[in-house]
């Protein structure tokens, strides 16, 4: 991610936060910092576990150039797919949580690792979010898959 991209990225999450100002100001102290921000605003997070997130995200990169971001926890035993605000309210898929409104992430900085939590798929800052029924898709064929023992990690 070049430097204006991770700034662009920096200013869409931080846009979110109580105080985005002292947000951003934490992050340019300690690049390695956290944030704890407020889903449900511009996104929400689908939290996926890794067994069957890692082959999601393969079938989505294979259907789209660039899904929304991605965080992976320490160990990589969850992922969290950004997806647009509202759709934790209406997921009903089992094994997935959802984080909306009213719910608080932890972000690392676009770039740096918190705690073993990094993004696999940086922000870019656009705005741009994983479609939820595409990621729907995109998690049924994983599981097919995996339940065939086509799809290993």
């Amino acid at each position: 991610m070049t430097r204006t991209g991770a700034e662009t990225a920096v200013a869409w999450l931080v846009s979110v936060a109580p105080d985005p100002r002292a947000c951003r100001r934490e992050w340019e102290r300690d690049p390695q910092g956290m944030a704890l921000l407020p889903a449900g605003k511009r996104w929400d997070v689908l939290i996926v576990p890794g067994e069957l997130a890692y082959p999601t995200l393969d079938v989505l990169t294979r259907l789209l150039d660039r899904p929304g971001p991605v965080l992976a926890d320490f160990g990589e035993s969850r992922m969290g797919f950004f997806v647009p605000p509202g759709t934790a309210a209406r997921w009903v898929g089992t094994g997935i949580r959802g984080v909306g409104a009213g719910a608080w992430i932890v972000v690392p900085r676009p770039g740096g690792t918190v705690g073993g939590v990094r993004w696999l798929i940086p922000p870019d800052g656009s705005g741009t979010l994983t479609d939820a029924t595409l990621l729907e898709l995109a998690l049924h064929e994983a599981a097919a898959a995996r339940g065939t023992g086509e799809v290993g990690r």
